[in-house]
């Protein structure tokens, strides 16, 4: 990269970040137990709305994994989600009424709390819906992986996000409080995605999957990305640039091997696709958040309405990541 664009980049950064600090003010703290935090602490940051139903099997999942801490921002939940979280003993929560659309969809509130607190920790920065897996991870915690990623002097590792949904309408089965949504969206595409590389942030970009495969048919090049970068150790100087899709400095974005050979990756399981999706995809058509117009949130409207049915012939089951290392969606590269 020339001198001038990698000067372009920092001063990109340089704005993100002081764009984030202004927005600290969006921010109320309802509970702040960082003080409880310890070094070496892995953390957990997230931006989510009337997502109470997801909560218990949500906080579960990653404190199995070995999260030590949540940094929660509560985008005006009417659900008892706020409350939920401000009573979990290991969550600090912030709350927002402000757009989500011009915090640049979360990114801000969260660039901010990375850099007031995170600074030295690995990061995990994921949805609600998104469920990580890496290499291992039936018999490694995270910290087996982070601390490898320590001694290869590795600071980010990618997952390519994986769209999960049942057999038959996604409305058929209601889903409760604490279940494993994977028992319910257990299918997924094993094929049909695209990759290419960003020219001038240097990350992959994928597409794909029964996104572009039913909402996205005749414009794939629209469908949403499924390239992620969620776990980084943080520094001061990071800043996310589009949600997990890549980040600043430049660097962080190179979780690939240019030369043929294959670094360690893994995957975010993408549990969208569950009865609550409609109600949802309808409120944030209506709220218009979201980027593009909410053009996204569009084509889930108009296809539901026709066939809320994502599984097709071609659909595989879940099994294991080692299933998913097979199909070659994810690896375990050198890390034995």
């Amino acid at each position: 990269m020339g001198i001038v664009k990698s000067y372009r980049l920092r001063l990109q950064r340089k704005r993100w970040r002081i764009r984030a600090i202004r927005k600290r003010r969006e921010l109320e703290p309802i509970r702040n137990r960082t003080r409880q935090i310890k070094r070496g602490d892995i953390f957990l940051f997230s931006t989510m709305r009337n997502e109470h139903v997801r909560l218990p099997y949500f906080l579960k999942y990653y404190r199995d994994l070995g999260v030590n801490h949540f940094f929660i921002v509560d985008n005006d939940s009417t659900d008892g989600g706020l409350e939920y979280l401000s009573e979990q003993p290991d969550v600090s929560v912030w709350h927002s009424q402000n757009s989500y659309k011009r915090s640049r969809y979360g990114v801000d509130w969260l660039n901010w709390l990375q850099l007031r607190y995170a600074h030295g920790h690995w990061c995990l920065t994921v949805d609600p819906d998104e469920f990580f897996l890496f290499p291992f991870c039936d018999t490694r915690p995270i910290r087996a992986l982070t601390d490898w990623l320590d001694a290869s002097s590795i600071k980010s590792f990618s997952a390519m996000l994986l769209d999960m949904y049942p057999k038959g309408r996604i409305d058929a089965e209601t889903y409760l409080p604490g279940q494993n949504p994977m028992d319910i969206a257990c299918w997924f595409d094993s094929g049909n995605y695209t990759i290419e590389k960003n020219k001038k942030l240097g990350n992959l970009w994928i597409q794909g999957g029964p996104r572009a495969r039913v909402f996205f048919p005749d414009t794939p090049e629209k469908a949403p990305a499924l390239n992620k970068i969620p776990l980084v150790k943080w520094d001061r100087r990071y800043t996310y640039v589009s949600s997990t899709h890549n980040l600043l400095p430049r660097g962080l974005n190179l979780v690939y091997d240019e030369w043929g050979g294959e670094k360690a990756s893994g995957v975010l399981l993408h549990t969208k696709f569950l009865n609550t999706f409609s109600e949802k995809a309808q409120e944030e058509l209506e709220r218009k958040q979201h980027y593009s117009a909410s053009v996204e949130y569009k084509a889930y409207a108009e296809r539901l309405a026709e066939n809320p049915d994502l599984w097709c012939k071609w659909s595989e089951k879940y099994i294991n990541w080692r299933q998913l290392e097979i199909l070659g969606l994810m690896s375990k590269g050198n890390w034995a």
